[in-house]
């Protein structure tokens, strides 16, 4: 098949499909006489693999390491058990966070209880005094989606 149908058929955009060969985690596809992609069964298999990784919010590092396991079926999986588990505490991490956000978004939203002009709005007066202490960025404990080590 060629990309455009590799694509439909995974719903992968095009683009990532490339990108996904560029970072070496989808093999090269073949070429034909006029130079075109050719995409075999193989190739729309381990991309659905990769992409339900990244779904699970696994780094594109985290899904190398599956998939070097994948291509030796021979190995130990006691590697894979740990980066599972390691991944698992990212979640469990992030969903702490997440909660923390929500709770000081809820009590951000309090601060304006109905509409008047935006200069006396108590939200974006909290954001503003919020901002100047110290961006999001800064605040220990922030995680950024699938940039965690592994």
């Amino acid at each position: 098949m060629k990309i455009g149908d590799l694509s439909a058929a995974s719903s992968t955009p095009v683009e990532t499909i490339r990108f996904y060969e560029r970072e070496g985690l989808l093999p090269a596809a073949g070429r034909t006489q006029g130079n075109f992609r050719v995409y075999e069964a193989a190739h729309l298999a381990r991309l659905q693999f990769i992409r339900y990784c990244r779904g699970l919010d696994m780094s594109l590092d985290e899904v190398r390491v599956l998939l070097r396991f994948k291509d030796a079926p021979g190995e130990d999986c006691g590697d894979v058990n740990s980066l599972l588990d390691e991944h698992i505490g990212h979640v469990a991490k992030r969903i702490k966070e997440l909660r923390a956000l929500e709770k000081e978004l809820k009590e951000l939203r309090q601060r304006c209880g109905t509409a008047r002009q935006a200069n006396e709005c108590g939200i974006l007066a909290g954001l503003e005094a919020a901002s100047q202490e110290r961006t999001p960025a800064e605040q220990p404990g922030t995680h950024l989606r699938s940039v965690h080590k592994h």
